[in-house]
């Protein structure tokens, strides 16, 4: 195995204050050695600032990076919202999703992103009908990730119905259905994990699938040592028409189906009761929030602070990217959290930083998230003399970091022990922003730069 050694300026090692002079040596894919307060060897690469574990993105829908922008204007709502995002997901083909996710990945990487859980839902052609490979999506998303050095969990979505209903999918969301929860387990038996890929389950709500398959679907992950997401209550409407249907609230019906448990995560779960936050926390089933997408569509402001109080993890996701910068989705659940309370100081800056690395690693089934010998070699370090940053060095720098830093301060990510960004510069991508502008008028059916 290739040896790589680095050399931390400061490294968050857990705990409420950074460590100086930490010495990272990699064997491999794995950390083997930290040793802090050493000084720098000649041969070791020089990470300045903070180097933090690598950030996990926990909830990613890769091809809404191309309705960045194009929702904005005039009111309207999340319903209103997802029109736009069909008419994007019934036009993208493999080739024009690999370019999208590819470039959308590489923006993650260079916002400091080393693993993502990308809830995928788009399996079929524009009619409905599967590919020769019926994972031919599936296989192109999960590339485009690795091609970009990330780690991917393709978290697989069971969705059948249209509505709580039952109502059938028509349209593009044909593109999304499997036909029936057996045709769906047939497919992603067929899904394996590799080298930076593992395989999820979800089941994208209880509008998607019926109550009858929503157990089904849970115990085949857990047979499968799979983790299981899954959207919850992220509007109103949601749980009025489960509550209609069912009697229930949707984390009542999802409890009773066995898919709330420690190795499952509840994306938004914004609009819960007080019992719904406890069979949450009792079962420690772990909580994705994703405060700029919540924003944006005007969703709410999730329970967070009681959610984590009783025993729910937290962890962050970057959803329909209306941005990417996991460090904005991470103090927007302490800052939320004072705008609907009026009061300051709800979590640590030792609380926010685990549900952006440890935690959300777990979620989507990665050993990583933890600067220790043992552990997968994925960290990140964030410059300290940005105009954001600068002064940290004098202060509370992990504060500081949390509470000001932007995607745009990340300088170096590793993965697996290899570099991908190196002071700012992603290894595969010379112009970024360039690939994303095409990649995005691609998806829109519009030219791309310089064409007519």
């Amino acid at each position: 195995m290739t040896i790589t050694t680095y050399h931390a300026e400061l490294a968050w090692l857990g705990g409420p204050t950074p460590t100086p002079n930490v010495l990272i040596q990699c064997d491999g894919e794995r950390i083997s050695k930290v040793m802090p307060n050493v000084e720098a060897p000649a041969f070791a690469k020089h990470l300045p600032g903070l180097t933090l574990p690598g950030l996990a993105n926990t909830h990613s829908h890769v091809f809404h990076r191309a309705i960045r922008g194009h929702t904005q204007s005039g009111a309207g709502d999340f319903w209103a919202w997802r029109e736009r995002m069909y008419d994007v997901a019934g036009r993208l083909d493999p080739d024009s999703l690999y370019a999208l996710a590819h470039a959308t990945y590489v923006e993650m990487a260079l916002a400091g992103i080393t693993s993502v859980g990308e809830f995928h839902y788009l399996h079929h052609d524009p009619s409905g009908s599967r590919y020769a490979d019926p994972n031919l999506l599936g296989r192109t998303v999960a590339q485009a990730a690795v091609d970009a050095g990330l780690r991917i969990t393709l978290l697989d979505a069971c969705y059948l119905t249209a509505d709580v209903a039952g109502s059938p999918l028509t349209g593009v969301q044909r593109r999304f259905d499997d036909g029936s929860w057996e045709s769906w387990r047939d497919r992603v038996a067929q899904l394996i994990d590799a080298d930076h890929v593992r395989i999820g389950a979800a089941i994208h709500s209880v509008r998607a699938v019926p109550r009858d398959a929503l157990a089904s679907v849970a115990s085949y992950a857990a047979e499968r040592g799979m983790p299981l997401h899954f959207h919850l209550s992220e509007q109103p409407a949601e749980n009025a028409a489960c509550l209609d249907a069912h009697g229930v609230t949707p984390t009542q019906l999802l409890h009773a189906a066995g898919a709330l448990r420690a190795d499952a995560t509840a994306v938004h779960a914004t609009h819960l009761t007080d019992a719904d936050i406890e069979l949450l926390g009792a079962t420690h089933t772990s909580i994705s929030m994703c405060a700029t997408t919540e924003r944006d569509l005007a969703d709410g402001v999730g329970p967070a602070v009681r959610l984590l109080a009783a025993g729910a993890p937290l962890c962050v996701g970057s959803d329909g990217h209306m941005m990417i910068d996991l460090l904005e989705e991470t103090r927007a659940i302490e800052l939320d959290e004072r705008l609907v309370t009026g009061k300051r100081g709800h979590l640590s800056v030792e609380q926010l930083l685990t549900a952006v690395t440890s935690t959300g690693a777990k979620s989507i089934g990665w050993d990583a998230g933890v600067i220790e010998a043992g552990r997968l070699a994925d960290f990140t370090s964030v410059r300290l003399d940005s105009v954001r940053t600068a002064g940290s060095r004098s202060g509370d720098v992990l504060a500081q970091v949390v509470f000001a830093a932007t995607g745009s301060d990340i300088t170096d990510v590793i993965v697996g022990g290899r570099s991908i960004v190196s002071a700012g510069a992603h290894f595969s991508s010379e112009h970024p922003g360039g690939a994303l502008d095409d990649a995005v008028a691609r998806a829109l059916g519009r030219p791309a730069r310089g064409q007519a």
